[in-house]
């Protein structure tokens, strides 16, 4: 993914697909498109990458605790 949107959601009471879907939902809003990839912070993800409904959802250290880096994936032209 080279493009995305950083969301920052530190709510302790919401487990990590609903952090991803309120994310996705503002996101397919603001930019017309549902995101497909979701970068989080490790210690979200003690058991590695997985799935939240379409939203494939993996570990980046580069990310900040309660940070989404959400968006598509990168699309490649073949040459």
């Amino acid at each position: 993914m080279n493009i995305g949107m950083l969301w920052f959601d530190n709510d302790p009471k919401t487990d990590l697909a609903a952090k991803v879907a309120r994310a996705a939902s503002y996101y397919a809003h603001k930019y017309g498109q549902s995101p497909d990839l979701c970068f989080v912070h490790p210690s979200l993800l003690p058991g590695g990458p997985l799935r939240s409904g379409k939203i494939e959802v993996r570990p980046n250290r580069s990310i900040l605790p309660n940070h989404l880096w959400i968006g598509t994936h990168a699309k490649t032209d073949g040459g």
